[in-house]
């Protein structure tokens, strides 16, 4: 009788303690895109990202976003950069950066987010083009 409740206790005990897999999400379960992807040339630019979980298409609020870059690597220039930074946000799910598009041609946004409760970092690197 021991031996049968030391394993049912033990069945029940990892039941509860450990979380199934299928329950975390991974960072491909996530997707990051840039609401508009063509831009003007000039220091007004408003960059506006949107964090959706794939699985249930809902968007992700309060996300950490960190590791911001905005390059011209795609046209082989990745030290022509300009700052990018934070705007207040305006809707659940988006998160905002006005940036200084200096030059037209394609541009490259690099960022990375930590969503609450999972392990993995998000990231991306979205191209954005600016026309004249």
């Amino acid at each position: 009788m021991p031996l049968e409740f030391s394993r049912l206790s033990a069945a029940i005990a990892a039941a509860i303690f450990l979380p199934a897999p299928a329950l975390w999400a991974e960072a491909s379960d996530y997707a990051v895109e840039l609401v508009e992807t063509t831009y003007r040339v000039g220091g007004d630019a408003v960059l506006t990202l949107r964090l959706t979980d794939l699985r249930d298409q809902q968007a992700v609020a309060d996300a950490i976003i960190f590791a911001t870059r905005l390059d011209m690597e795609p046209e082989g220039m990745a030290m022509m950069t300009s700052p990018l930074a934070p705007l207040p946000t305006e809707k659940s799910g988006e998160y905002r950066f006005s940036a200084d598009l200096s030059m037209k041609g394609s541009w490259q946004m690099s960022v990375a987010a930590k969503i609450q409760g999972e392990v993995e970092t998000v990231s991306a690197r979205i191209i954005l083009e600016v026309q004249e």
